[in-house]
């Protein structure tokens, strides 16, 4: 675990990790600090130094309000901290915990606060100057289909070990639905099941159902669906992916009820008496997501249903995050956005689509996330037996987190939808 020690002064304990001993190959903006901004860095330093100073995150140890029970920054470079902040944003925050220029004795609590806080870190004159130092996201991301294959390969195919340090044995890497909190590790496969069935049955799927998936994962939902007889056609991209699903359908004897197809969902062929897709609209791209339920539309047969698990934030978020190059586009999801109930609602009506069912979930996410995060900092010596250094582990870790604390803060939503064609039935 990070250091647990509060405060900035020299009483703070030493970094897990050095800017210095950063690979400069593999994470050039980690290991250098950005060019000189001093009115950027001055800015910064201002505002979020009064930011993290109001829910008292950071602070001498000595000063009265390190009494109070909750979570702590470590500032062990401020001035890397702030100068990142001030020339590149949250991105910048990201890159600084990476090299090890920050820390928390509760990273998701810490993170949690400050969104709790957001709007205390830049006032509103300065928001609306946002485009003055946010980068816009790199046209390479785009979710062409070239975009979109090796925006997903950049995610889901860096390891299928890697993920299953902290994912439970059904391999599933969406939100749990649980029956009670805090929920723990050994309940995890019975809540991803328990979500997995709440889909099915919101699609109508019975033994004799035509099944859709659009995005595989390592297959558990289309093993749960075909166990009593649905015939079902899962489309990936991920090549790692596909690979394990096929081994683990051909182990369960259902290699004849499941097809396993490396395609885009925008190739999609024929027509289904049910659709599921599980967190896969938030890969997409906004620029996209009229061709994706397009293929949702054309691929369901009359009177089918369509289930979609989505992450969702608020509209103006989203479009302020649409525009901006973010710390988890940049290194977790490239290509990717998280779309708001209203975009969902936009996008699916314009395809003749009805909104049956819309049911939120963020609590089970973020217990969820608690989860992973628990079960991957446990495994850090196999993350680093797979050849995944210092460097990744913290990003990964506040990827984790990062959206652990979204989901906390209410920042971010997780919701169950049905779909049907025309009026709801």
């Amino acid at each position: 675990m990070p250091p647990q020690a509060p405060g900035t002064g020299s009483s703070a304990p030493e970094p897990a990790v050095r800017r210095a001993d950063v690979d400069a190959a593999r994470w050039p903006d980690v290991a250098r600090l950005p060019s000189a901004a001093p009115a950027r860095t001055a800015i910064a330093r201002h505002f979020v130094g009064r930011a993290l100073d109001r829910p008292a995150l950071t602070g001498p140890a000595t000063d009265a309000r390190s009494s109070a029970a909750g979570p702590r920054l470590t500032l062990h470079d401020p001035d890397a901290f702030y100068r990142r902040i001030g020339r590149h944003g949250l991105i910048g925050f990201g890159e600084s915990y990476m090299a090890g220029e920050w820390d928390s004795d509760d990273l998701a609590g810490a993170l949690t606060v400050l969104a709790q806080h957001v709007d205390d870190l830049i006032p509103a004159p300065l928001r609306r100057l946002r485009g003055l130092w946010a980068s816009a996201r790199p046209t390479v991301d785009r979710n062409t289909r070239t975009g979109a294959r090796d925006n997903i390969q950049r995610h889901y195919d860096l390891s299928n070990d890697l993920f299953a340090t902290f994912l439970d044995p059904t391999l599933t890497y969406s939100s749990a639905l649980f029956t009670a909190f805090p929920a723990r590790f050994e309940s995890l496969a019975a809540a991803q099941h328990r979500k997995i069935d709440r889909l099915l049955d919101l699609a109508g799927v019975s033994e004799s159902t035509r099944l859709l998936e659009i995005g595989t994962g390592w297959g558990e939902l289309a093993l749960r669906a075909a166990a009593p007889g649905a015939q079902v056609t899962t489309l990936t991209l991920s090549v790692e992916q596909a690979v394990l699903a096929r081994e683990r359908i051909a182990a369960a004897g259902l290699a004849d009820r499941v097809d396993v197809q490396l395609r885009d969902y925008r190739d999609v062929e024929g027509r289904y008496d049910a659709v599921i897709s599980v967190e896969m609209i938030e890969a997409v791209g906004a620029e996209y997501w009229p061709a994706y339920f397009t293929a949702l539309r054309r691929a369901l047969a009359p009177g089918g249903r369509i289930a979609l698990q989505a992450i969702t934030m608020g509209h103006q978020q989203m479009l302020h995050t649409a525009a901006t190059h973010t710390f988890i586009s940049k290194y977790v999801f490239p290509g990717g956005l998280i779309p708001s109930r209203e975009a969902i609602a936009e996008h699916s009506a314009a395809t003749g689509l009805t909104t049956a069912t819309d049911n939120g979930y963020a609590d089970h996410y973020a217990e969820t996330l608690r989860l992973w995060r628990d079960r991957f900092t446990a495994n850090r010596a196999a993350v680093t037996g797979l050849d995944f250094d210092a460097t990744f582990r913290r990003m990964w870790e506040l990827y984790l987190a990062y959206s652990e604390a979204g989901f906390r803060a209410r920042y971010l939503d997780v919701r169950q939808l049905l779909f049907t064609e025309g009026t709801p039935r």
